[in-house]
């Protein structure tokens, strides 16, 4: 056993946008609070991330007293209500999960077109009430998880040490180095050797315990500036990831941080400074 401590909390509320680094939140079933509760998609519902367009990099997110505010330069600002619940129904799909959710509305869908210099329209939705979405990799994990528009676990778990052995390769080479936010998690941990998160484990706080599931798979994104929208030419770190922590069983498929659920403690309150007791199972 070892303690180990969370160093950084981000909730992204919009997926594939700009995260909100945060000293303390609400941690449930789901993710953090306002984790991934809206996201962009097209009109036939296909939703978009940074894959598509790298300028959702740019677009600044911010949680105040009435909503969701969206922002960048040049663009302005728009803000979404939280308790904007209705809206046209519109199908759409998270990889190879249905969801059925509420476009929030023309106003903000002009907005986003124009502030990511789309040539189709654009549309921001949220989950429907009442809808909840069933994983396609739910027997990775376990209870009661879910997750709204996350990729694939409602929370990512990152380790400080991974990062520095990525960025030490990197350096060996005369390449970039790279900072934490080109991998978005929403939980940062420090006191743990590199990689060593990928090994199946559980973390308990006083309050609350996460269970590490499965590796996180990474794609292009990684190669992307999360300030400048500008991708790597020569596709780092993606390549150099790919040489020193592929996926299990997969050479090609690089890996970075720890997909994880709640296992205890829904709805309690997670923060920076937490320590946490790792057990290896």
């Amino acid at each position: 056993m070892s303690t180990i401590s969370i160093t950084g909390l981000i909730t992204y509320p919009v997926k594939s946008m700009k995260g909100v680094a945060i000293e303390s939140t609400r941690i449930t079933n789901k993710g953090l609070a306002y984790d991934r509760q809206w996201m962009v998609v097209r009109s036939n519902g296909r939703f978009v991330t940074q894959r598509d367009l790298g300028e959702m990099s740019l677009i600044h997110t911010r949680l105040d007293e009435n909503g969701l505010v969206l922002s960048k330069p040049a663009c302005g600002s728009i803000s979404i209500p939280y308790d904007l619940h209705h809206g046209h129904p519109l199908e759409t799909m998270v990889w190879k999960d249905a969801c059925e959710t509420l476009d929030q509305g023309t106003e903000i869908s002009n907005w986003l077109t124009q502030a990511l210099q789309s040539n189709e329209p654009l549309h921001l939705v949220r989950m429907r009430p009442g809808f909840n979405r069933s994983l396609s990799k739910k027997a990775l994990m376990s209870g009661e998880t879910s997750t709204i528009f996350a990729d694939g676990a409602p929370l990512l778990l990152a380790n400080e040490a991974s990062l520095d052995r990525l960025n030490s390769v990197l350096e060996s080479k005369a390449l970039q180095t790279v900072p934490m936010n080109r991998f978005r998690p929403n939980i940062i941990v420090r006191g743990l050797e590199p990689f060593a998160e990928h090994r199946q484990a559980t973390l308990t706080a006083e309050t609350y315990q996460l269970k590490l599931c499965f590796p996180c798979q990474r794609c292009v994104v990684t190669t992307i500036d999360q300030d400048s929208a500008e991708k790597d030419s020569r596709g780092q770190p993606f390549k150099t990831l790919q040489l020193i922590n592929p996926m299990p069983g997969d050479s090609k498929a690089p890996a970075f941080g720890e997909n994880a659920i709640l296992t205890h403690g829904n709805d309690e309150i997670i923060a920076v400074g937490d320590a946490l007791e790792i057990i290896y199972l």
